[in-house]
């Protein structure tokens, strides 16, 4: 070991409490322990049987009842049914698909230790030995972990049940075989991580019930079952991540003892191992989940992942009889009420890392299969809601929950859910729908993660945008964990996300593959949800720490079924380079203007990107990568505007619905009569229909093209032929047009929103102390009506 690698090992150590280190001593000594048993041929089978009679365990389904379950699959989902069978025919042919990997051939005898796609084998030896993270020692761990999961193993008993086939049971027993032949305890990177431990043993448990009572299950399997178990339960046991990872990690270890501890009551240790795990499981969903029902880890994969984990425990729970707290439902249910949210309009708006694993089946790892918890919980809940946003039945939720299962998830009718903009304040995410055109727009406008944000991306403030059920503006997702630093580095870095970066650094510094130093402080400072409008404005401070410190401050303002606005603002001196870049789906296509980008005739929309400084930005399309799951990346077109430039440095963006050809579309313009350009600045958005108006203050009155007001939000529709006019105000005291007070107040207002269609003036104002002048109101509206008979007032 290095010096420096020597000087960082004290830091840690002066930096841990004193549990901490009895924890990790305790840890360090078990282990070597286990290997002097190892070597002096001591066997494990102290973890062995207990003696006398011990209640009879139930898993989600009886072994009775798997013919049935089969045939519910089949009539419910056929094709899912084919496409598992032909999947367990290529894991026959040992080709598996893991994470984005997809047909990876690992010959005629499967080495355990092997990532494929980097043709790097770890190395055999003691599992705490191995630097599991290095990528030139063992390529990389979570390829190789995924296929030890034993997931496929699973997929092997649901096709031989499915189809009958002995093939598939007599394959899965030799795997069985050769991979304990292979990886004796605790010799090897199968045992490196309890949390990869922890999931294989989940398999194991579902392999047995699944075959249980079947002329497939080889005589005497029970109790190899069994001692496999044993030791795999003794490693969690002792090798919690109770302060190495107690994120996801500690829950599924938890997880994994608790289903142990319940279904293999043999056990010498199997209540302990219970009643362990299941503490774990309830604590860390009083830790984990904000109260929002957002996942601490800021990321939307593994809150599902964790989802998973919580749902699974719940249902054995309950199974068993385990008292289930009514706040641990209420988490369940608001953690797929966050899932049903972010997935209401379309493919669930990704931020953080994409793990690329799951916990019932880890084929089902893309962004579609998001959703599936919704299906249970559906059941569980009785939310019609959630049944609407998971669109059908899954899999999962026929082996969880049964025919009765089934029956009441076709006896709850769908419910589409109220599409209006929320927050989730606890963790920062601003949600803002359109109900009309079935489109949401989501702010990561929270935190970047827990501690040290590992699994977080230096996002802030970034959107996503989806319509009509398909991706519009998408996350970059996450590709790889190890490797080559750059590609980690980039696919979480603040250029492959949807805002504004300054002289090409991340809003945050990389620390190791899972870490970050000086994060960002994220401020929302004005949330507004209206009638006809949603506005969100917020900073961060992630470019503070420059010499020439920056300060990104970003507007969202959203016209209800008709455009968003987005205006960002770097705020500072100096002269810096600054970049506003916009990750378009694939799916998408962008004409030879940055205007009418399209992916189909029902997902049309407009593109218009401005910039305004001391020089001259320009915009432009670059091709850039994107990653729809772990592995897997390809390219996508960026619109990116930016350049040098003197701050502050002002850019606005336009999303609205698309008119067909570019000359027939809309035109975005900066309004140039500016009296007071350090305190306002405001656009115009001209269409067929109408001509909108939007100034932005900055906190003092100004005046700005017959306005004059000290608005920090002013916004405008003029229709042609005098029809839905309207006037919004935010935070403002007074308004005034051509020199006439429209309205004022002593203190400063949040909103106010004035509308006119067809004569009749409607006001919307929740400050009773606002002092508004209809006959004002009347000729605003009607001094800007065009039509025969201007002097008409319409009616209040």
């Amino acid at each position: 070991m290095s010096y420096t690698a020597w000087i960082e090992r004290g830091q840690r150590l002066l930096g841990m409490s004193g549990e901490e280190f009895r924890v990790r001593l305790r840890q360090q000594i078990v282990a070597r322990a286990d290997l002097w048993r190892y070597r002096w041929g001591r066997s494990f089978s102290a973890n062995g049987r207990t003696l006398g009679n011990v209640p009879e365990p139930h898993f989600f389904f009886s072994v009775e009842s798997v013919p049935l379950l089969c045939s519910l699959l089949r009539d419910h989902l056929p094709g899912e049914v084919e496409e598992l069978l032909t999947r367990a025919g290529r894991i026959c042919e040992h080709r598996f698909d893991l994470l984005g990997y997809e047909g990876l051939d690992y010959g005629a005898e499967i080495d355990w230790h092997w990532d494929r796609v980097h043709a790097r084998r770890a190395p055999r030896k003691p599992w705490f030995r191995i630097r599991y993270l290095d990528f030139n020692e063992v390529g990389d761990s979570k390829i190789t972990w995924e296929l030890n999961r034993h997931q496929h193993l699973v997929t092997l008993a649901k096709a031989h049940r499915l189809s009958g086939q002995a093939k598939f049971a007599i394959e899965l027993f030799r795997q069985w075989e050769h991979w304990h032949q292979n990886n004796p305890y605790p010799i090897g990177i199968n045992w490196a991580s309890s949390l990869e431990v922890a999931f294989r043993s989940l398999s194991w448990i579902w392999v047995y019930f699944l075959l249980a009572g079947s002329e497939a299950m080889p005589a005497g399997f029970r109790s190899e079952w069994l001692k496999a178990l044993g030791i795999s339960a003794h490693h969690i046991d002792h090798h919690l991540s109770t302060y190495f990872s107690p994120n996801t990690h500690l829950l599924g270890e938890g997880v994994a003892l608790f289903f142990i501890g319940t279904l293999c009551p043999e056990l010498r240790l199997a209540s302990r191992w219970r009643q362990r795990g299941w503490d774990i499981i309830q604590e860390e969903a009083k830790r984990q989940v904000r109260s929002d029902g957002l996942h601490f880890e800021q990321s939307a994969y593994y809150h599902v992942y964790a989802l998973d984990f919580f749902l699974h425990a719940a249902l054995l729970a309950r199974a068993n009889a385990i008292p289930v707290s009514t706040d641990f439902d209420k988490t369940l249910e608001r953690m797929l009420g966050v899932i049903c949210l972010l997935g209401s309009g379309g493919p669930v708006a990704r931020f953080g890392d994409d793990d690329g694993g799951r916990v019932f089946d880890g084929a089902r790892n893309r962004v579609e299969h998001m959703l599936d918890p919704l299906a249970s919980g559906a059941v569980l809940f009785g939310r019609g809601d959630f049944k609407w946003v998971a669109g059908g039945l899954r899999e999962e939720t026929i082996w969880l929950l049964g025919k009765q299962g089934v029956v009441e998830f076709e006896r709850i009718p769908a419910m589409k859910p109220a599409f209006e903009s929320v927050v989730l304040e606890a963790s920062g995410l601003y949600v803002i729908d359109r109900d009309e055109d079935n489109q949401q727009l989501v702010i990561d406008a929270g935190p970047q993660g827990v501690q040290t944000a590992g699994h977080g991306h230096a996002d802030a403030l970034s959107v996503v945008l989806n319509g009509n059920g398909r991706a519009i503006l998408i996350d970059p997702g996450t590709f790889e964990y190890v490797g080559e630093t750059s590609e980690r580095n980039r696919f979480r870095g603040t250029p492959a996300h949807n805002t504004l970066t300054v002289d090409g650094l991340p809003q945050a510094e990389p620390k190791g593959p899972f870490g970050w130093e000086r994060l960002p402080r994220v401020s929302p400072e004005c949330w507004i949800n209206g009638r006809r409008f949603d506005l969100f404005v917020g900073s961060h401070d992630g470019y503070a720490r420059l010499a020439e410190p920056v300060i990104h401050r970003r507007w969202v303002f959203s016209l209800k079924s008709e455009f968003w606005l987005v205006r960002d603002v770097a705020l500072g001196a100096g002269n810096h380079r600054v970049d506003l870049h916009w990750h378009l789906s694939p799916t998408m296509s962008l004409g030879r203007t940055l205007t009418n980008l399209f992916s189909d005739s029902e997902n049309q929309i407009e593109l218009f990107v401005m910039a305004t400084g001391e020089s001259d930005l320009e915009a432009e399309v670059l091709v850039e990568q994107w990653s729809s799951a772990y592995g897997r990346k390809a390219p996508c077109q960026v619109v990116r505007c930016g350049g040098r430039a003197e701050l502050p440095v002002e850019f606005v963006t336009l999303f609205g619905k698309s008119r067909g050809a570019a000359t027939d579309g809309g035109r975005l313009s900066k309004i140039q009569n500016l009296q007071d350009a350090q305190s306002v600045s405001g656009f115009c958005y001209e269409t067929k229909e109408a001509e909108h108006s939007i100034f932005f203050g900055e906190g003092a009155a100004w005046t700005c093209a017959g306005w004059r007001s000290d608005a920090q939000l002013l916004y405008r529709r003029a229709h042609p032929n005098g029809s839905d006019q309207v006037l919004i105000c935010s935070n403002f005291t007074f308004v005034e047009h051509q020199g006439a007070m429209v309205m004022y107040s002593r203190h400063p207002v949040l909103r106010s929103e004035i509308f006119r269609d067809n004569g009749h003036t409607e006001v919307i104002c929740p400050d009773p102390d606002v002092t508004l002048d209809r006959d004002q109101v009347d000729v605003l509206f009607g001094a800007m009506r065009v039509d025969n008979n201007p002097q008409k007032k319409g009616t209040s």
